[in-house]
C-alpha cells in the first residue's frame, strides 16, 4: 500500500504546544478559531455555544468554544490551563491554553514545562505589557525556544502595517536580550480569522506564513535516546526473592547487561532483567518515557530519589549548586530560609546560601538584592546537607530542572547550574580495599610532651588579597622561635610537587584541597602545628579537611571585603579577572562560601598586620601549649 499525506499525517506524532499571553490578549478567541477553521470541531458544538450565549443573552465569542471551566464565563479569565486537540495537513497537536493573568503564572508555567512550542500573544492595540515581557523570560528560562509571536486584534489598530512594525521591533528586541530568535512574528486578527489557516486580504503587506504555516514549521523534538542514562528511582519493590528497583526513564537508553551506578549513594551494579507490566515478553532494553523496573545481579540497598545512570556517564554531586530560578511564593525568596527541594523522586529540605542577582523580568536589568519578591527571577545558590545528583540543564532538560515548595506548596521552579562548583563524585568515593590502619609506636602525648605542644591544622581561608600567605609566613617565624615544630602549606610547595598534575577547574582545585587536606592531617598526627593557606572557597572542601583531622581542625578566616582585597591587587589578578583574561577568579567570576563558624577571625581589613599576628600567638598558645 502506497503511503500517503493523509495517511502520514494520521501517523504523525503529536506536538504539544502552549499559548500565552497577557490577559485579554485573545488567546482563548485564537484557540477557538483554530479549532474550527483546521476543521477540527466536534459536529454540533459551534451551534450548542451559540445556542448557550443566546439563552444567557451574550453575544457568541469564539473563546467559548473552549471554556472548561464555568468560572472562566462569569469571571471573564482563564483559571486554569485547557488541553484542546486539533489537526493541520501535517500532523495533530494538543494546545494548551495557559493563564494570562499574573495570578495564575502557576498553571502557566505547568502548561509551558510539557510543551515542546509556544505562541505568544500581544495585543496590537496595547503593545508589548509587563505581562508579555514576564511570559518571555519565563519560556526562555523552560527552555522554550521555538516561539512564534502572534500580534492578535490587528482589526482595532485598522490593519496598520506600521503599528505592527512598533509592536514586532519592541519585542523582538526583548527577545533577543534573552537570547531568543523568534520563528515568526505575524499580524492576526483571531476574532476575524485573519492569517490564521490563510493570508489575510486585509493586509497584503504581509507576506510571511499564516498561523498554521507556522506551526507547520516546528520541528517534534525527539526523543533524548541520545543524551545519558537518567532513571530517577520512584520506588523499589519486594517480590519474592527479588528487589524490583521502578522508576520511568527520562533519557538515555538502558540494556541487559548494562553496568550502572545510583548517585549519590555510589552504588554500582549489572542489570539483570528489564521489567515491564502488560507486554507479551520482557524486553531486552528501555527507553525515555518508558516507566519500568530492574533487578540487578547484587542485592544493594537502592531508595526512592536515587538516579540510576551508566557509570561512564553519571550525574554531578554536590551538596550545593547555582539555580536560575523564578519565584510564585506570596512570601519572598530569602537568604537563609530553607525551602523543600524537588527534583525529579526525590525530596529534600535545602537553604537559600546567596542571591547573587536578582533580575527585573521587563527591563532584564540586573540588581543587588537580598530578597526576590513574587514573581520575580533571579539567580541564586542553593545548599543541602546531604549529596544531592545534579544534571546541568542544559546537559539534561528532563533532569535539570527542579521545584521548590513551601507549605505544601510549589513556591518557584528553576534550572540547575554548576557554574563555578566542582563534582563531588570523586572526592567523596572511597575505591581503595585491602586496607588495615596501623597503629603508632609513639603516642599523641609524647609528641605533645617532646615539642611542648599539641599537633594541629590552621586553616587559613580567605579572598586572594585578604593576607593569608603574609600571615601564614609571619605566624611560622614567630611560633619556630618561640619553640613550635611548624611548618606552611600553600600553593608555592603544593603546586610544584604533590599537586603539579592539577590545573584549576573547579574539580581540580576541589581536588587540590583534599589532597592538602590529608597532608595536613599527617602532619598535625605526626605532632606538628601546620599553617595551611589556601583559598579554599567552598564549604564542602573546607569540611572535608576537617574531616581528616576532626579533633585537631581550626579554620582561620583570613576576613577582608572584595572592595580591599580588589585595592590591594599586589599581582593584578583582580583586573585581570575584570577583563575577562581569567577564568572562574574566587570573588569575581567563581563564588566564595565564607566559613559559618571558624574557630578564629582575623579582620585584615580593620587591624593591622601586627595586631593580626597578635590575635593569632594568642589564639595558637591558648589552644596549643602542652
Amino acid at each position: 500500500m502506497t503511503a500517503s499525506p493523509e495517511n502520514d499525517a494520521l501517523n504523525a506524532p503529536q506536538l504539544k504546544i502552549v499559548i500565552v499571553g497577557h490577559v485579554d490578549h485573545g488567546k482563548s478567541t485564537l484557540v477557538g478559531r483554530l479549532v474550527h477553521d483546521t476543521g477540527s470541531l466536534p459536529e454540533g458544538k459551534l451551534e450548542a455555544i451559540k445556542a448557550m450565549s443566546e439563552r444567557r443573552g451574550m453575544p457568541f465569542e469564539w473563546a467559548f468554544l473552549m471554556d472548561a471551566i464555568q468560572a472562566e464565563r462569569d469571571q471573564g479569565i482563564t483559571i486554569d490551563t485547557t488541553q484542546i486537540r486539533f489537526r493541520t495537513k501535517k500532523r495533530p497537536y494538543v494546545i494548551i491554553d495557559a493563564p494570562g493573568h499574573k495570578e495564575f503564572l502557576k498553571n502557566m508555567i505547568t502548561g509551558a514545562a510539557s510543551s515542546e512550542a509556544a505562541l505568544l500573544l500581544i495585543d496590537a492595540h496595547e503593545g508589548v505589557q509587563e505581562q508579555s515581557r514576564r511570559h518571555g523570560y519565563l519560556l526562555n528560562l523552560l527552555g522554550i525556544s521555538q516561539v512564534v509571536v502572534l500580534v492578535n486584534k490587528m482589526d482595532l489598530v485598522d490593519y496598520s502595517a506600521d503599528r505592527f512594525g512598533e509592536v514586532a521591533k519592541a519585542y523582538r528586541t526583548y527577545l533577543q536580550e534573552l537570547g531568543v530568535k523568534p520563528v515568526s512574528i505575524i499580524p492576526i486578527s483571531a476574532r476575524e480569522g485573519d492569517n490564521i489557516v490563510s493570508h489575510s486580504d486585509a493586509m497584503p503587506w504581509y507576506q510571511g506564513p499564516s498561523v498554521i504555516e507556522a506551526l507547520d514549521r516546528f520541528e517534534k523534538i525527539d526523543v533524548p535516546t541520545g543524551r545519558p542514562l537518567r532513571l530517577p528511582v520512584q520506588d523499589v519493590y519486594k517480590f519474592d526473592h527479588r528487589r524490583i528497583i521502578a522508576g520511568r526513564i527520562e533519557s538515555g537508553r538502558l540494556r541487559l547487561g548494562d553496568e550502572v551506578v545510583f548517585s549519590p549513594s555510589n552504588k554500582t551494579a549489572r542489570i539483570k532483567t528489564i521489567e515491564a507490566w502488560h507486554v507479551p515478553a520482557q524486553p531486552s532494553e528501555a527507553t525515555p518515557g518508558q516507566s519500568i523496573g530492574v533487578t540487578l545481579d547484587e542485592q544493594i540497598f537502592v531508595e526512592r530519589g536515587e538516579v540510576m545512570s551508566h557509570v561512564a556517564d553519571a550525574p554531578i554531586e554536590s551538596a550545593v549548586f547555582k539555580a536560575k530560578l523564578f519565584w510564585l511564593g506570596h512570601n519572598p525568596l530569602v537568604v537563609g530560609k530553607t525551602y523543600g527541594l524537588k527534583l525529579g523522586t526525590l525530596e529534600s529540605p535545602v537553604t537559600v546560601e546567596a542571591i547573587t542577582r536578582a533580575i527585573d523580568t521587563d527591563t532584564l536589568a540586573s540588581v543587588t538584592a537580598d530578597r526576590i519578591e513574587r514573581n520575580g527571577a533571579g539567580e541564586v545558590v542553593l545548599r543541602a546537607k546531604r549529596m544531592l545528583a545534579l544534571d546541568e540543564y542544559e546537559k539534561s532538560p528532563a533532569t535539570g530542572r527542579f521545584v521548590l515548595i513551601e507549605d505544601y506548596l510549589p513556591v518557584g521552579g528553576g534550572l540547575v547550574s554548576m557554574e563555578g562548583y566542582a563534582d563531588q563524585r570523586n572526592l567523596i568515593t572511597v575505591r581503595s580495599t585491602n586496607i588495615t590502619a596501623v597503629g603508632h609506636a609513639v603516642p599523641h602525648a609524647a609528641r605533645a610532651a617532646r615539642n611542648g605542644h599539641k599537633g594541629g591544622v590552621l586553616w587559613f581561608t580567605g579572598l586572594s588579597g585578604a593576607g593569608k600567605s603574609t600571615l601564614a609566613l609571619e605566624l611560622e617565624r614567630e611560633l619556630f622561635t618561640r619553640g613550635y615544630q611548624t611548618y606552611v602549606l600553600d600553593g608555592d610547595n603544593v603546586r610544584t610537587g604533590l599537586n603539579a598534575n592539577l590545573g584549576f577547574s573547579p574539580e581540580d582545585r576541589a581536588e587540590n584541597i583534599r589532597r592538602v587536606g590529608e597532608v595536613a592531617a599527617l602532619f598535625a598526627d605526626a605532632g606538628f602545628l601546620v599553617i595551611s593557606s589556601f583559598i579554599s572557597p567552598y564549604r564542602s572542601d573546607r569540611e572535608r579537611a576537617r574531616a581528616a583531622a576532626p579533633e585537631a581542625f581550626h579554620e582561620i578566616y583570613v576576613k577582608a571585603s572584595l572592595e580591599a582585597c580588589e585595592s590591594r591587587d599586589p599581582k593584578g589578578l583582580y583586573a585581570r579577572a575584570r577583563k575577562g583574561e581569567i577564568a572562574e577568579f574566587t570573588g569575581i567570576s567563581s563564588p566564595y562560601e565564607a566559613p559559618e563558624t571558624p574557630e578564629l577571625v582575623v579582620p585584615t581589613d580593620s587591624l593591622s598586620i601586627e595586631e593580626c599576628l597578635a590575635r593569632l600567638i594568642a589564639y595558637v598558645d591558648k589552644a596549643f601549649k602542652a
